[in-house]
């Protein structure tokens, strides 16, 4: 089972700054915690994203038409600042690895969000997904 840990953006991390010197104890902390899950052999992927000023959103309307809407975008509790993509054998498994997860931001509120990837599996006949043809 593969899960992706996001961390969800800040004001901070929006800003796109470089971060001070208060955040070396956090990125040690970081490292470590992402070189532990490796030597475990969960840790598939991890990596911080830059700011949305720097992305845009393609949306699409009903009849398949595009428009892409450059960055930044407003509501920074809907943005993703960073993730960690990690594959273990249970719910519970991933609960625990994301429960030593390092607090993301220095000393403002934020949160973690974590969510199950579709596998192949989840797809297949009998499998959770199934897909469905009329």
């Amino acid at each position: 089972m593969r899960f992706m840990i996001q961390v969800r953006a800040t004001a901070v991390s929006e800003r796109g700054e470089p971060p001070g010197p208060e955040y070396t104890p956090l990125f040690e902390a970081m490292g470590a915690f992402h070189n532990e899950m490796a030597r475990a052999g969960v840790l598939l992927d991890g990596a911080g994203l830059r700011p949305s000023r720097d992305g845009w959103r393609q949306r699409y309307a009903a009849d398949g038409s595009r428009e892409v809407v450059d960055g930044p975008f407003a509501e920074t509790k809907e943005l993703i600042a960073g993730y960690t993509l990690i594959q273990v054998r249970s719910q519970e498994e991933a609960q625990a690895w994301a429960s030593r997860f390092p607090m993301p931001f220095v000393g403002i509120p934020c949160e973690i969000e974590v969510r199950r990837l579709y596998e192949d599996a989840d797809f297949a006949p009998g499998g959770d997904m199934a897909l469905r043809t009329n």
